[in-house]
């Protein structure tokens, strides 16, 4: 490895983060160099009105952190606005359905932009180059055109079900929108096909050369406040000017010897920490990959989480969150012996039978060869559908996950986080670096990033293999399998109690993407589900 490795669901992304290695940069500008292109070919995934968790370990100065940058509610919303419209809460416990989708597509979806504060901040503490330098491809993608991948593609023409708007909404409700990704025939742009976005483009540049405050509180703040208010948008003028990102320390568990640092609430790393201490108590090697036993093990641990997840975790500014708890190694033993009685843990759910957190987030990770690395996950949560005229980019949409019903872990209030499964983690041999691992896929994140993990550190996976290997997901009772779960396997769980449904996907539940460090240095890997690569350079 002669500067660094990079890993997200993106080539044209991937190669902007390897660009930026090559010309001296380190492993944080790698990482937004990726990102900033994520913006602009997978604007639904992501977008510089969106949100995220930066998880930062800077070998060189021995620096170690998270940036967080989770959006909040608008100074406008308030606890109880929509208690009256709910239709139904979704099957993961991960959003609610209302009238109109007025919580999902549209003004009333949007929480504060984060992402662009965000970046700017990393970069100036602890990046090499500029964001001026770093946005320029990303520029270029937007002018020229994106081409729909097949991830894009599928995602543009698929409907969840359970309730929630069928994804080709999200580009076609708004005006602005239509003008950029509907074509004069009246459908979508197709596989292959490219897609410009010269808005995009000039607002780049624009913020290239008038720098992040002009997004804040600048022309561009004017021109999104003056469309908030036009179209009964939440978001205000004090909410722009008042954002910035959030450091913080990692939390902390230990794996079977190894450190395992990842973010904190309203960050979905205290899941990650409790279902490996859960797991721990196991012999999972012995009981076998994707048996029976091991999949029924992991999901009782996997529901334990949700249901902890869904009573207790929250913004930590408005929720007393029990991380003590949550993370003990005693209440996790606690939970393993039911486990090993046989208890089949239930997940209540509100009106059940909704459909899923929506997948659109991107992830990357980088490392360089001055010991720094970095996993960063960022997402519009549910894009709202909503482009501001004469900007170019899509608007995050993330109020859908607050809970309407006031007085709840995950109500509504003004400033605050809704709980979000982003965990972007690393795990530590010692002092070093071992596993840089994250992903996008709404609630299926964390047990995405989890089966990597075991994958890496129970059987001796390589990156690659740890994120490729067929995958389940169990956030609610039903335990969710990828096609490559054998059906003789799915028949031995539901002799065993439990309700399978199969996906047609043979790579599904969130796209995982992960770096690994052996002795001869560092191997990556690229979910074969979400079109992209890992680069080293």
């Amino acid at each position: 490895m002669t500067h660094g490795i990079v890993s997200a669901p993106q080539p044209e992304a991937v190669e902007a983060g390897a660009d930026a290695l090559v010309k001296g940069g380190n492993a944080v500008d790698a990482a937004i160099a990726c990102a900033l292109v994520q913006t602009a070919v997978d604007p639904q995934m992501c977008g510089i009105a969106g949100f995220g968790s930066m998880h930062l370990y800077l070998g060189e100065t021995g620096e170690h952190l998270l940036l967080d940058f989770h959006g909040r509610a608008p100074s406008k919303a308030r606890p109880g606005m929509w208690e009256d419209m709910i239709v139904k809460e979704t099957e993961d416990g991960f959003g609610f359905i209302l009238k109109d989708h007025v919580n999902d597509i549209g003004y009333g979806a949007i929480t504060t932009p984060m992402t662009l504060r965000a970046f700017d901040e990393a970069l100036k503490r602890y990046g090499t180059m500029t964001l001026a330098e770093l946005i320029e491809p990303a520029i270029g993608y937007a002018e020229n055109g994106m081409i729909v991948r097949p991830h894009i593609n599928y995602f543009w023409n698929s409907v969840e079900g359970g309730g929630k708007a069928p994804h080709s909404l999200r580009l076609t409700a708004n005006p602005e929108a239509r003008k950029i990704y509907v074509k004069p025939d009246g459908g979508l742009h197709r596989l292959g096909e490219t897609v410009r976005n010269p808005d995009m483009a000039e607002t780049y540049r624009r913020i290239a050369r008038d720098g992040v405050d002009d997004f804040y509180t600048g022309r561009i703040a004017d021109a999104i406040v003056a469309d908030m208010e036009a179209n009964g948008g939440l978001l205000t003028a004090n909410d722009l000017a008042g954002i910035s990102a959030t450091r913080s320390e990692p939390l902390e568990g230990e794996y079977r010897g190894l450190r395992v640092c990842t973010n904190r609430p309203p960050g979905g790393g205290v899941m990650i920490i409790e279902m490996l201490n859960i797991l721990e108590n196991f012999d999972l090697a012995a009981m076998g990959h994707n048996t029976p036993d091991y999949i029924a093990t992991v999901s009782e641990a996997m529901k334990i989480a949700t249901v902890d997840k869904d009573v207790h975790v929250g913004d930590p500014k408005f929720v007393d969150v029990p991380l003590e708890q949550l993370t003990s190694k005693d209440y996790a033993g606690e939970q393993a012996a039911r486990i090993k009685r046989g208890e089949l843990t239930h997940v209540p759910r509100y009106d059940p039978g909704g459909g899923e957190e929506s997948k659109d987030t991107t992830h990357v990770s980088t490392a360089d060869e001055r010991g720094n690395c970095v996993a960063l996950t960022h997402s519009l949560g549910m894009p709202s559908g909503v482009v501001t005229p004469g900007l170019g980019f899509m608007y995050n949409g993330c109020m859908a996950v607050f809970d309407p019903r006031p007085g709840r872990t995950g109500s509504i209030a003004p400033g605050k986080s809704r709980f979000t499964a982003m965990c972007p983690t690393i795990l530590f041999k010692g002092e070093e670096p071992f596993f840089v691992v994250g992903a996008p896929g709404g609630t299926f994140i964390t047990m995405g990033v989890l089966q990597a993990i075991l994958n890496a550190v129970d059987f001796g996976m390589n990156a690659q293999e740890a994120v490729a290997a067929a995958r389940f997901c169990t956030n609610s009772d039903t335990i969710d399998v990828t096609n490559r779960i054998t059906r003789a396997t799915q028949a031995a769980l539901e002799a065993m109690g439990y309700p399978v449904r199969r996906s047609p996907l043979s790579y599904h539940f969130a796209g995982v993407h992960a770096l690994r460090k052996t002795d001869a240095g560092w191997d990556g890997g690229a979910d074969p589900g979400r079109d992209g690569m890992a680069l080293s350079v």
